[in-house]
């Protein structure tokens, strides 16, 4: 959905002005992110702003530290201008995650690039979630002490039913959480800082980080289906999240998709995630004895499936046909009821991809009402269990886009005189 710029009518108030500048600010800033570098002359033109509003807007930007002058654009015609680029240096977000087994921090600058990451192995289901935090709130702070600027904002990701305004995982079954109020938690253990403290479903935040991973259209239609050790869903409709009435929506892995199916961790029976989560495969396939040291980490032992199944281990390409035959049906009804642009499987669905890709895809027309699947197309994740961490701090990054006065100056206050 493009971002089209305002202009302010004859006669219009102070505060219309105002707003009318800080739109035309989010303008600009996406315009960059969306388009790359360009000089003022070249954003006048692609945005239909005059060129006196915009060298406004980019002073103001610059002084936000939100984009600096590079080089000076070869023109063939008139005089040439200094191309304009999005700033990394002054502004980052964090993603974090909370999951069975693991805590994960990304930290990204305003061009998306990874500025810190840190990940550590943690029994998080056996554990109080307020150890859990703690941990997780010292992890935070291992990430920005070798960041020179304060971030912009925390989004933190939790699978299980998220209450995203009050900040609370009502009810989290594979770490065992009820009623867990992680945002207040965890902005405590930060010192109540200035930025906002976000909390969100990791389906939901991973799928954000799909969008631009898949090169979707940023108005488009995406479902991301991931697999841990609990099974979800981002469902993205028109470029933006589908919650639900009460923000619970794409909680796919608790539908019942056979009678006969083992019992879940929500305490019902039959459920999709007690069918193809991590914990199924890994139950069905398990690893090979080792006699000394700790056991591997989870990408070793989708690393090690992986071999055995090229190896042609008859009992690990049993567990992942069985995989294979249930998530077909999972995905099946997702097409038939959303009909998206694009299903993404995610998570260690991912890492499963040569077993997976041909003999889903070519399911799913068994499983699809609509002739070659609606349209639909299959893809696989690159972003591995990264997901939820970058779609977290991207999230914080769009908030910036939007609002681009979310961020102070760099170093003094604006002048009173504005063009809008």
């Amino acid at each position: 959905m493009k971002n089209r710029p305002t202009r302010l009518r004859a006669g219009g108030s102070t505060a219309d002005q105002v707003t009318v500048r800080r739109h035309n600010l989010s303008v600009v800033l996406s315009h960059l992110r969306d388009h790359g570098p360009r000089s003022r002359a070249r954003l006048a033109e692609e945005t239909g702003l005059n060129k006196a509003t915009v060298s406004s807007l980019v002073a103001e930007l610059v002084e936000r530290g939100l984009v600096g002058e590079g080089e000076t654009e070869r023109a063939t015609v008139g005089r040439p201008g200094q191309i304009i680029r999005l700033g990394g240096e002054h502004v980052v977000a964090v993603g974090a995650e909370v999951n069975v087994g693991y805590l994960s921090v990304l930290v990204l600058n305003l061009r998306g690039q990874v500025v810190a990451r840190q990940r550590v192995a943690l029994d998080t289901a056996a554990m109080e979630p307020a150890l859990v935090l703690a941990r997780l709130g010292r992890l935070l702070g291992s990430a920005l002490d070798g960041v020179a600027v304060r971030p912009v904002g925390v989004a933190i990701a939790v699978p299980g039913l998220v209450e995203v305004d009050t900040g609370v995982v009502r009810a989290a079954p594979n770490l065992g959480w009820t009623d867990v109020p992680v945002v207040a938690e965890i902005s405590r253990l930060l010192g109540e800082p200035p930025y906002p403290v976000l909390l969100d479903n990791e389906a939901n935040l991973a799928a954000l980080a799909e969008v631009e991973a898949q090169g979707l259209d940023r108005g488009g239609d995406l479902i991301l289906l991931t697999g841990a050790a609990g099974v979800g869903s981002g469902i993205v409709v028109g470029g933006r999240l589908l919650r639900g009435g009460h923000g619970f929506a794409g909680e796919v892995g608790h539908m019942r998709v056979r009678d006969d199916g083992p019992p879940c961790a929500c305490g019902h029976r039959g459920c999709l995630e007690a069918a193809v989560g991590l914990n199924a495969l890994l139950a069905a396939a398990p690893e090979r004895a080792t006699p000394h040291g700790p056991p591997p980490d989870l990408e070793r032992r989708l690393a090690e499936i992986g071999e055995r199944a090229a190896a042609g281990d008859a009992r690990v390409l049993a567990a992942i046909a069985d995989i294979d035959r249930w998530l077909t049906v999972g995905a099946g009804i997702l097409v038939n009821v959303f009909n998206p642009h694009l299903l993404v499987l995610g998570g260690y669905f991912a890492a499963l991809r040569p077993w997976l890709a041909g003999s889903l895809t070519e399911d799913l027309r068994g499983h699809v009402f609509a002739r070659d699947v609606g349209g639909t197309r299959v893809a696989f994740s690159p972003l591995g269990f990264s997901g939820p961490v970058r779609g977290g701090a991207s999230q914080i990054l769009d908030r910036v886009f939007r609002d681009p006065v979310l961020v102070d100056p760099v170093d003094k206050p604006l002048a009173q005189e504005e063009t809008v």
